[in-house]
């Protein structure tokens, strides 16, 4: 989905929040209307009940006179019409009421009542037909029964009024709560958008990391984790550019002379010398490489573990590699403490690459002479040799790449440059020193770990 639908599309996380929000604010308010609606019943249903009783109670003696004032004046033959109370004052609210003997006969009923009001079994307390309700209550004393019917439609007039009192209010709204909350989305996702905009900026050119003020946390946690990850490709892109640079420079010179030196031996019908001298070049660009693809790993940190490294066993591997070839056996030697073994805190592999280094850098310029590994507590890996060693000036520059010493050496450059570089990874520290403490000439490189 691209930055430009997201602003302007209906399928904006904007508008689909807003939706979303509107169906559940308005189904909330809804079952919130709904129960309003049935407890308003209930209530009202209790009053009108209520009114019954406190009513028929009320006009029980007031019947009961009227009955006996009546049947005095006229007394109806067995079986006959009920009498008929004389209408009220006020017809429109008038009570609908009745008076009935044990054998359920109708003696006195009001004018106003229609005849199918009282349709109901005859017995105390409530009752309901199509459009009535009745209340029944007998007399303490006497053989009478008393009934007092309210219509159904005021109880649904009044539950229509409350519940059109809650939903045209809630239609009224929702077109307003809609257009609030849509307004509130857009105002509190638009930095999200701007943090969008921001990461559609970054290329492989621009690596910058994305500072963007008054993000929530949510976001600020995103935007953390976006940096690390541009971080980390920076981080790749300059390796691979390092690498790219270290290749032209490292291997030009090799990979010319394995060409001349080839080329001058067909010339010359493969001469052995010229052969050699083109094997040995090859030697030499096949040394480079490992040595830039070693570099290169140690640069981008890829698939450095962490873990507790037994630094005499570390040193007895990468001395027994060297012993392998016999020129090496007398030459180098391996020193280690009494004491139980030192243990640090990295990674073997690429501790065991500095090691090799530094060894492969005392055999190389120290000039034919002794060369020792040691290892030392708390946690130091030491290779000294009894070479010419450097003078200040080009101690300074030893782990600066490419660099040349002199006309008829190599110099350090890469060698150095991978340890300090798997150094600095692991947090230790990268010592070197010309000469050593307490010797009159040689080279030393400390490599000092963090304990485990």
């Amino acid at each position: 989905m691209s930055i430009a639908r997201t602003r302007n599309g209906h399928d904006s996380l904007a508008g689909r929040l807003t939706r979303t929000l509107i169906v559940w604010v308005g189904g909330v308010w809804l079952l919130c209307v709904l129960a309003v609606v049935w407890y308003v019943d209930r209530e009202i249903n209790h009053n009108f009940d209520n009114e019954l009783v406190e009513v028929s109670h009320r006009m029980f003696d007031m019947a009961v006179q009227e009955l006996d004032k009546l049947q005095q004046q006229d007394s109806p033959a067995a079986g006959g019409a009920p009498l008929v109370a004389p209408k009220q004052l006020f017809s429109q609210d008038a009570v609908m009421y009745q008076v009935l003997d044990i054998h359920e006969h109708v003696l006195l009923r009001s004018a106003e009542a229609p005849v199918d009001a009282f349709d109901v079994p005859m017995a105390a307390g409530f009752a309901n037909n199509h459009t009535w309700r009745i209340y029944t209550v007998r007399h303490p004393t006497r053989g009478l029964y008393f009934q007092v019917a309210d219509p159904l439609d005021e109880r649904r007039r009044a539950l229509n009024r409350t519940l059109f009192g809650l939903i045209i209010p809630l239609g009224a709204v929702l077109p307003l709560l809609a257009l609030v909350l849509r307004n509130v989305a857009r105002t509190e996702l638009r930095v999200l958008q701007d943090l969008a905009g921001e990461i559609e900026k970054r290329s492989g050119a621009d690596l910058r990391p994305i500072t963007l003020p008054g993000l929530s946390q949510e976001l600020r946690a995103v935007g953390d984790h976006v940096n690390s990850l541009l971080e980390r490709l920076s981080q790749s892109l300059d390796v691979e550019r390092a690498l790219a640079a270290n290749a032209a420079h490292e291997l030009r010179t090799p990979l010319a002379a394995a060409r001349l030196r080839l080329q001058t031996a067909l010339d010359h019908d493969l001469k052995r010398d010229d052969v050699q001298g083109a094997l040995q070049a090859l030697q030499v660009l096949s040394h480079r490489t490992e040595k830039l693809l070693q570099l290169s790993r140690a640069e981008s940190g890829a698939s450095l573990t962490r873990a507790r490294v037994d630094l005499v066993q570390l040193a007895g591997t990468v001395a027994q590699e060297f012993w392998q070839d016999p020129a090496n056996s007398e030459r180098l030697k391996l020193k280690v403490p009494d004491s139980a073994a030192p243990v640090a805190f990295g990674d073997v592999d690429a501790l065991a690459i500095a090691l090799r280094n530094l060894v492969e850098n005392a055999l190389r310029y120290g000039g034919g002479g002794r060369v020792v590994i040691e290892v030392a507590a708390p946690c130091t890996l030491m290779v000294r040799d009894a070479g010419p060693g450097v003078d200040a000036k080009q101690l300074a520059t030893l782990q600066q790449r490419h660099v040349r010493h002199a006309a008829d050496r190599a110099g350090y450059g890469l060698g150095l440059s991978i340890v300090g570089t798997i150094v600095e990874k692991h947090n230790a520290k990268l010592e070197l020193a010309s000469p050593p403490v307490g010797a009159a000439r040689g080279f030393e490189a400390r490599i000092v770990l963090q304990p485990a």
